[in-house]
């Protein structure tokens, strides 16, 4: 079943708290990004600063040059899934197997510029890949849904991976993206800057079902 997650994106935790009440309020899974501001032009509040409700799946997309820095902080939050990135300067099989540890999931994120077959050899790792076809670290923008691709090309290399999209996702293009095989479309200011978010995401979601 194809998931629509609303994504908190914010620079400031005035902002994070008032995204994560607007989504919380009809999502049952968020995606929250949390940036360094080293991997990522601006960053983010930290997990320290961050406080989540206790009923809601939470996907960690850590957009960190060294994500094995903040191992406890994400171990104590218990999300769902913790995503890093394939460029980041951190030993990946490492960085799932202390997740899978303590009954957390690992997503892989790449950037547009990054192939498949330059990670491939850390996919039997991981049990999520994320094909990014945004802006790192900003709401908005067009998505590249030529990065699509990827996922065909993922599973050449693994059948177990699940598949999420971030990047420009709407209400024009969010078939398209289900269709190439994801199961998790992650949407920022497709939801979070309509005048109704609540009716937006509920429209995505009838979309994809």
């Amino acid at each position: 079943m194809i998931t629509i997650c609303p994504t908190v994106t914010a620079y400031d935790t005035h902002s994070f708290n008032r995204q994560l009440r607007a989504v919380s309020a009809f999502a049952e899974r968020l995606h929250i990004d949390i940036m360094d501001g080293d991997f990522t032009p601006k960053s983010s509040p930290t997990l320290r600063d961050m406080h989540f409700p206790s009923d809601k799946a939470l996907d960690i997309h850590v957009m960190y040059r060294r994500p094995q820095e903040i191992v406890r902080e994400l171990v104590a939050l218990k999300p769902k899934l913790v995503i890093i990135h394939a460029e980041s300067d951190t030993d990946i099989p490492l960085f799932a197997t202390a997740m899978r540890e303590h009954g957390i999931q690992t997503g892989l994120a790449l950037l547009p510029e990054t192939s498949l077959d330059s990670i491939a050899q850390w996919l039997p790792h991981v049990q999520h890949l994320l094909i990014f076809g945004g802006k790192l670290g900003f709401h908005g923008g067009n998505a590249d849904l030529e990065q699509l691709q990827k996922v065909h090309e993922a599973k050449k290399y693994s059948r177990h991976l699940t598949y999420g999209w971030d990047g420009g996702a709407n209400t024009q293009n969010v078939l398209a993206i289900k269709n190439a095989g994801i199961d998790v479309i992650n949407v920022g200011s497709g939801i979070q800057s309509a005048d109704n978010p609540a009716s937006r995401y509920k429209e995505l979601v009838d979309i994809v079902s």
